[in-house]
């Protein structure tokens, strides 16, 4: 839609001056005789002047004119249309190009605009920065500004430190000085008395010299006398030494005997030990048949006592059946009584 800077009548007015003057309405001629306005306002305009021309063409009312002249003029407006539309295409390509370039002219400036923000905001942050690193640097300054102050303050303390000693020190350089003096002459004093001893020490020497001769003659004489002690001492280890050894082997064949004697002995035991263990189990076996006729005989020892509780129960049943008569009542009770005493008497006989 055309924005209200520039009108279409600006536009057809141009459009004539161009004409009027012999060359071809194009956007950017179009422009250079407004003077303002954008392509996209003037493009479109000069769309609409062209779309009314063609309608005022085609409507143009027919006239009698010869067929031959009218064929011509037909042919005529043909050519024409047809170079007007190439003229008109090239024209638009080169309005759409010149559109194009204008846009990509916007958007280069809104990106140049942009960069000239973030630049701008870049340089505005790095200013601040700086600032912000100065003052860091002035803080440090002050701070560097006030250890140098102290520094210079313990470089003082340390000169005036430096210089007492000094002072100490030359004061102990004197000193040192006259007790080397003194040393010296101490020294002197020692050297002459040491002289005096060595003296005495060569005298003594001499005579110990004399005695020491003595005494390595007698060590000489004492080694000797060790050194035929030591062959005699080494013929009787050696002598001992080949006892020993016959003993050794001795030794060696008898151990040889008792550890055959040791070997029979050993195979002889194992067979001790082979029938003590056949013996042990026949004894364990006799022992499992003692414990089951054990076994058995007090299984027959119960069903005895359960037989001899049996009979008594029978016998006191037959005693109180047989109540009535006393005579046989005493006759059945001494034949009962004799009966249960030959009963125990060979139930007794039986354990």
């Amino acid at each position: 839609m055309a924005r209200s800077g520039v009108q279409y009548e600006d536009v057809e007015r141009a459009i004539e001056t161009l004409l009027a003057q012999g060359e071809t309405p194009s956007v950017q001629k179009v422009r250079e005789v407004l003077g303002t306005g954008s392509f996209t306002t003037i493009s479109e305009h000069l769309r609409e002047w062209r779309a009314r021309r063609e309608e005022r063409r085609d409507s143009l009312p027919g006239r009698d004119i010869p067929e031959s002249v009218a064929t011509l003029a037909e042919r005529l407006w043909q050519h024409a249309q047809e170079a007007a539309g190439e003229v008109l295409g090239e024209y638009r390509e080169q309005a759409d190009r010149q559109v194009v370039a204008a846009q990509e002219a916007v958007q280069e400036a809104q990106r140049q605009a942009e960069d000239a923000v973030q630049r701008e905001a870049a340089l505005a942050q790095h200013l601040a920065d700086i600032q912000q690193r100065l003052e860091d640097r002035s803080a440090a300054l002050a701070t560097r500004e006030a250890e140098r102050d102290q520094w210079r303050q313990e470089a003082n303390q340390l000169a005036e430190r430096l210089r007492r000693l000094n002072e100490r020190l030359e004061g102990q350089q004197a000193e040192h000085e006259q007790r080397m003096k003194e040393h010296r002459k101490a020294m002197a004093e020692r050297e002459a008395q040491n002289r005096a001893r060595l003296a005495q020490e060569e005298q003594r020497h001499e005579s110990a010299e004399a005695r020491l001769m003595g005494l390595l003659d007698e060590a000489r004489r004492e080694r000797q006398a060790v050194e035929k002690a030591r062959a005699h001492r080494e013929r009787q280890l050696e002598t001992r030494l080949e006892a020993l050894q016959q003993q050794i082997e001795e030794v060696n064949a008898t151990l040889s005997e008792e550890e055959k004697r040791h070997r029979e002995t050993d195979w002889a035991r194992r067979r001790a030990e082979e029938q003590a263990a056949n013996r042990q189990r026949e004894r364990e076996l006799l022992q499992a048949r003692i414990d089951e006729q054990r076994r058995l005989l007090e299984q027959q020892s119960q069903r005895l006592r359960e037989l001899e509780s049996q009979l008594g129960r029978w016998l006191r049943h037959v005693s109180a059946v047989r109540t009535g008569d006393a005579a046989e009542s005493g006759n059945a009770e001494g034949s009962a009584t004799a009966e249960p005493s030959e009963k125990s008497s060979d139930t007794e006989r039986e354990r």
